[in-house]
């Protein structure tokens, strides 16, 4: 990534924000949108796999990137969490991001940064007075506490997406839940501060508006995947004879299920069960959640065809998911869910439990399966076995699910659908399906 520092354009002269639904078609009042990512933990230059870096990282890094394309000036600002770390990086995307003093720049537990966010949001508000965005989009609700408190006094229009819900993690989690005892009610306060909440499925609406937000406030605009990157692999598959291949990817956290993907392989003889996730391999033995998943493996007699790979090189996973059978996403619960769209793009089929963003991206008996979120590991079993039994059915399976990313899931839709609710809020233009100046000039030399 380049670090080059660049000159930001003078701003333009602000109006007051519009209430959503009242500014389409408002004229702009300049022609590149200028927008303010808040993410407060999840920076998009992270290395994925830890504890704290899953999705969201991904989500930020792609749709920053996409809005860039688009002619949009896009920065990101995350926390600070290394000393070494230079205030400002410029990434080959066209995206800046800033790292923001608040709290100690050392490596901190999400479910501990909510005392930082006073500050956090204090110095966002010190920077947007003197050069501020035309909208400022939050990531996570704490990020959504430090953007409202930093726009307040501004006039500057808020879009808050939460990619996960307090409710929902403690009605699944219980006393197991980690998060602050205030996050619920925060949840919902800024949801009340914002211009607009954009959820990322249909079964996230349906939680919003229990929890009394404006249900014309909420834009559903999903989570998408690169189809240049994730596409199907050449000559990834195995030679015949080879056990069947299983995969399942994550973050190593209890709620994704692996676990339980471990106790159905015992219904599989003739399968083996790759988890990629953590940190690098290495580092994979002093991992907590790692040796749990090993233990269980040991106890169901099945860790001659267990292997855990650890963190794996986003370079190195449309191979991987490319080469296995079949893709299991068979978490607890899941905002939202990127990995299974990231292996239909792959052309592999996914057998997902029906929670969550899996409700809308597989479609049953269509791309894959969807089994109940209780499943036992026999339930899970029988289903695997009817799939690997079925090869035809597996390979219409993989070709509907390219079909359907592409149609649905891709960053470039993902950016057109946020850039429209910017353009709701602020008078942003949407810029959709509108190629930026550099992309226009690159096209027309080659």
């Amino acid at each position: 990534m380049s670090t080059a520092r660049r000159t930001a354009p003078h701003p333009a002269p602000r109006t007051a924000p519009h209430p959503v639904g009242h500014a389409l078609g408002r004229p702009a009042r300049h022609p590149v949108g200028r927008v303010a990512m808040v993410s407060e933990h999840a920076s998009p230059l992270a290395e994925l796999g830890g504890p704290d870096a899953g999705g969201q990282n991904v989500y930020v890094a792609q749709l920053a990137a996409g809005l860039a394309r688009r002619g949009h000036e896009v920065v990101v600002y995350t926390r600070r969490d290394d000393p070494a770390l230079p205030e400002r990086v410029d990434t080959d995307d066209g995206v800046r991001v800033v790292h923001v003093p608040a709290g100690p720049p050392v490596p901190i537990p999400k479910d501990e940064l909510l005392p930082h966010m006073p500050e956090f949001g204090d110095w966002l508000a010190g920077k947007w007075r003197a050069d501020p965005p035309d909208v400022v989009h939050a990531h996570f609700w704490m990020s959504g506490l430090a953007a409202v408190r930093g726009a307040r006094d501004l006039g500057l229009p808020v879009v808050q997406t939460y990619h996960a819900l307090g409710t929902v993690k403690k009605r699944y989690q219980g006393a197991a839940d980690t998060s602050p005892p205030q996050r619920i009610g925060i949840e919902t306060a800024v949801g009340h501060a914002c211009a607009a909440v954009i959820a990322t499925c249909s079964d996230e609406v349906a939680e919003l508006t229990a929890m009394g937000l404006p249900r014309e406030r909420v834009h559903v605009v999903p989570c998408g995947v690169d189809p240049e990157h994730f596409r199907p692999a050449e000559g990834a598959r195995r030679t015949d004879g080879a056990r069947r291949r299983l995969l399942t990817v994550g973050r190593l956290v209890p709620r994704k299920g692996f676990d339980r993907a471990i106790r159905a392989l015992t219904e599989v003889p003739d399968a083996e069960l790759l988890v990629a996730g953590g940190p690098n391999l290495a580092l994979l033995g002093a991992e907590p959640e790692a040796e749990r998943l090993w233990a269980v493996a040991v106890e169901c007699g099945v860790s001659d065809r267990v292997t855990l790979l650890g963190g794996v090189s986003p370079l190195r996973m449309p191979e991987l998911m490319s080469d296995a059978d079949l893709v299991l996403s068979v978490p607890v619960y899941e905002p939202f869910g990127i990995v299974p769209i990231e292996a239909m793009a792959c052309g592999t089929p996914v057998l997902a439990t029906a929670v969550g963003g899996q409700l809308d991206t597989v479609e049953h008996d269509v791309t894959g399966l969807l089994v109940p979120s209780d499943a036992a590991a026999d339930t899970l079993g029988a289903a695997i076995r009817g799939l690997l039994g079925d090869p035809q059915r597996l390979a219409r399976y993989g070709a509907a699910g390219r079909r359907r990313v592409l149609a649905h899931y891709t960053w470039d839709r993902v950016a057109d659908g946020v850039g429209r609710v910017y353009g709701a809020v602020s008078g942003v233009p949407s810029l959709a399906g509108t190629p930026s100046l550099t992309g226009s000039l690159r096209g027309a030399v080659r």
